[in-house]
C-alpha cells in the first residue's frame, strides 16, 4: 500500500523537520499475515485519531507497516549509548520506526512509533524485527505502570506478523506501536558528542528545550535550565520506580528519555521479596542495574548528558565544568527528598517527622530480612489502622519480633497525626497497589499467547492491570507471589 491508501490523523513530523544526519529516512519493512491482536482504543482518542471508522484488517495493516499513513514521514533515529558501562557510538533505530508525531486532545506532542518493523541503517546485522513475546510484554507492562500513576511511554497496537524470527528457535514475529512524548534519550546527545557535532548538539538542545522545557530557553544558560530540569525530572522517575519495586533491568544511557517517560520494557521486571539487589536480566551478570542501584545509575548516565552539553553551559571551560558538577550533585538530594516523600505516604504520613528516614529503612530492614513480599507489605499496612490484630501484616511478615516492635512505633508515629483510620486506610489504598505486573502472571499469559494462541491470559492480566489499586472480587491470584515453582528468576532483552 501506499501512504495515501489510509487516514489516521494529521502528523506534525518537527523531527523529521531536522537535518539529515539526526536520522535515516525509510519506510517499514511489510511483514507478511498481519494480525491485530490488541488496540488501545482508550489511547487512540485521547491521541486524538481517526482510528474508529477503520476495520481490524486495516489497524493491522497501518500497525505492521504494511501501510503507511497519510502525512507521516518515517524514520529511524540515529543516537548512540553506553551499554553497561561501554560506549557505543553509533547504534540508532535498528528495529523501529518513528511514523512522525500527532498532537494529543491536550494539545502535546506525542510519537507514534513502531517496534520490530524491520531492518534500518542502525540494524547492524541484526533483522529489525520482533518475536511476539517482548510485544506483548511491552504492552501489558507499560501500560500497567500508566495505570500505577509512572511516567511511561505507551502502548497503542500489537500485531502478529505472520513472519517468524530467529531468537534461541523460532518465534512468531510481532509488531509494537508505542506511543512516547518523545524517544530523544541521553544518547542522542552522545552521538553527536562523538562526533565533535556541535552545531548538532545545539539544534538537538534547542528542539528538547522548545519541545519539553520551553521554561529553560529564557533562562541565562539554557543549556543549564536544561540539564536541571532533566534531573528532576528523572530523579521523580526513579524514585516512582523504586516506590513500586520496578526493576528497569537496561538503564542504558540509549533507554533514558529526556522527556522523564519511563522507556523500553525489555529486560524489566517488579520485586516479588524485597531485595535491594534483586536483577532479573538475563545480560546483567555483574548486576550494574539492580533495583538498589538504579539512583545511582541514573545519576551517572545523567553526568553524560552534562558532558555532551559543557560547551554551552557556560563559555569557560572551568566554570562549564563547576556547573555542570553541581547540577549533577544535585541529583541526590532532589531524588531522596521525592522518595521520602512518596514513603511517607505509602505509609499514610502526611507530616514530616526527623526519624521518618530512620522508621522507613528498619521496615525495609525487616522485609528483606523477613524474605516478605514487597507489593503485599504495604497493602496490608495499610489495613492495621482499621484491625488493631494486625493480622494480615505480620503473618506476612512471620510474626517477626522486631517488626510487631516496629508496629508499635509506626501506629504512635501515624497517631500524633491524628485524623480517622478509615480515611488513613483508604488513603493508602488510593498509593499502594494491590495488583502489579508479577513476574510469573506475565510470563504465563505470554507462553499461552506464543505456543497455544491463546489470548485469554492476556486479557485477563491486562484487565486486572487496568484497575491496580481496586481489589476485585475473583481475582485474588492476580494479587498473590508465585509459588516456589513459579518463580521467575530471568527476564530476556527483546532482541
Amino acid at each position: 500500500m501506499t501512504h495515501q491508501d489510509i487516514s489516521i490523523g494529521t502528523f506534525e513530523n518537527s523531527f523529521a523537520s531536522l537535518p539529515d544526519a539526526f536520522f535515516a529516512r525509510l519506510d517499514p519493512t511489510p511483514v507478511s499475515e498481519p494480525v491485530l491482536l490488541a488496540f488501545n482504543a482508550e489511547l487512540a482518542d485521547e491521541l486524538g485519531l481517526e482510528t474508529a471508522q477503520l476495520s481490524r484488517d486495516e489497524l493491522a495493516l497501518v500497525f505492521s507497516g504494511n501501510a503507511v499513513p497519510l502525512g507521516a514521514e518515517p524514520l529511524a533515529a540515529a543516537y548512540a549509548g553506553h551499554q553497561f558501562g561501554n560506549f557505543v557510538p553509533q547504534l540508532g533505530d535498528g528495529r523501529a520506526i518513528l511514523l512522525g508525531e500527532v498532537r494529543d486532545r491536550a494539545g502535546r506532542l506525542r510519537d507514534i512509533q513502531l517496534k520490530g518493523s524491520g531492518p534500518t541503517p542502525f540494524s547492524r546485522r541484526g533483522d529489525g524485527r520482533s518475536a511476539l513475546g517482548p510485544v506483548l510484554r511491552e504492552y501489558l507492562i507499560s501500560e500497567a505502570m500508566y495505570r500505577l500513576g509512572v511516567p511511561s511511554t505507551r502502548a497503542l497496537a500489537a500485531v502478529l506478523s505472520g513472519d517468524r524470527v530467529l531468537r534461541e528457535g523460532y518465534k512468531p514475529g510481532g509488531v509494537m506501536t508505542r506511543i512516547a512524548s518523545s524517544h530523544i534519550r541521553v544518547g542522542s546527545f552522545q552521538y553527536f558528542a562523538a562526533r565533535d557535532d556541535q552545531a548538532s548538539i545545539k539544534r538537538l538542545m534547542d528542539y528538547v528545550i522548545d519541545r519539553h522545557y520551553p521554561e529553560a530557553a529564557t533562562a541565562e544558560s539554557p543549556a543549564l535550565a536544561l540539564l536541571q530540569s532533566v534531573i528532576e525530572r528523572q530523579a521523580k522517575l526513579i524514585a516512582h520506580w523504586m516506590m513500586i519495586g520496578f526493576v528497569h533491568g537496561v538503564m542504558n544511557t540509549d533507554n533514558m528519555a529526556l522527556s522523564g517517560e519511563t522507556i523500553d520494557f525489555g529486560p524489566c521486571a517488579f520485586m516479588d521479596a524485597y531485595h535491594p539487589d534483586t536483577v532479573f536480566s538475563s545480560i546483567d551478570q555483574f548486576g550494574r542495574y539492580a533495583y538498589g542501584r538504579q539512583p545511582g545509575i541514573a545519576q551517572w548516565n545523567l553526568a553524560r548528558l552534562a558532558e555532551a552539553l559543557l560547551p554551552f553551559i557556560d563559555p569557560d571551560e572551568k566554570k562549564s565544568v563547576e556547573r555542570a558538577s553541581a547540577a549533577i550533585s544535585d541529583f541526590a538530594p532532589i531524588y531522596h527528598e521525592k522518595w521520602l516523600e512518596g514513603m511517607r505516604a505509602k505509609l499514610g504520613l502526611l507530616e514530616k517527622e526527623e526519624d521518618d528516614r530512620a522508621l522507613i529503612g528498619e521496615l525495609l530492614d525487616g522485609l528483606h530480612r523477613k524474605v516478605s513480599d514487597f507489593t503485599l507489605a504495604f497493602r496490608r499496612l495499610g489495613e492495621v489502622h482499621r484491625d488493631a490484630s494486625a493480622q494480615a501484616f505480620l503473618e506476612l511478615v512471620e510474626y517477626d519480633a522486631v517488626l510487631v516492635e516496629w508496629l508499635d512505633r509506626y501506629r504512635a508515629r501515624a497517631a500524633r497525626e491524628g485524623g480517622d483510620d478509615e480515611a488513613r486506610t483508604a488513603m493508602m489504598q488510593r498509593i499502594n497497589p494491590v495488583y502489579i505486573p508479577r513476574n510469573h502472571l506475565v510470563e504465563a499469559a505470554l507462553s499461552a499467547a506464543i505456543e497455544e494462541g491463546d489470548l485469554g491470559p492476556f486479557k485477563a492480566l491486562h484487565g486486572v492491570l487496568a484497575h491496580p489499586y481496586d481489589e476485585m472480587a475473583g481475582f485474588e491470584a492476580f494479587a498473590l507471589p508465585a509459588e516456589p515453582s513459579e518463580r521467575v528468576y530471568q527476564t530476556f532483552c527483546g532482541t
